[in-house]
């Protein structure tokens, strides 16, 4: 069974950074794509970072300069950077496998606020 577990959430305040993770692990990883969705409170999940396995990378129209997504192969770890958040982007953040089959995270609750 492949299990997918972020960290690296938390309380911040706008303009501050922040950097998730997201552990993969498991039998033999065999991606197209992974990368991090957001669900803000009363809202749907959104995309906002996604690579493939070839890193081409995509980002959300309102990240893109902010966020970074990356991968470390040798660590099956994913990472999403995120720098000057805005309280919008409150919600949770999870990542996301595509694979033969999609797996899912639990998310990591990041809270934007002064």
């Amino acid at each position: 069974q492949l299990q997918l577990v972020e960290s690296g959430g938390g309380l911040v305040q706008p303009g501050e950074s922040l950097r998730l993770s997201c552990k993969i692990s498991g039998f033999k990883l065999d991606y197209y794509a992974i990368g991090w969705f957001r669900q803000a409170p009363g809202k749907e999940r959104e995309l906002v970072a996604r690579i493939t396995n070839i890193d081409t990378t995509t980002y959300a129209d309102s990240v893109k300069g902010r966020f970074a997504i990356s991968r470390d192969n040798a660590k099956n770890t994913m990472y999403l950077q995120m720098n000057n958040l805005k309280p919008e982007e409150t919600g949770v953040y999870t990542c996301s496998y595509e694979g033969a089959f999609d797996y899912w995270g639990q998310g990591t609750q990041v809270t934007v606020s002064s």
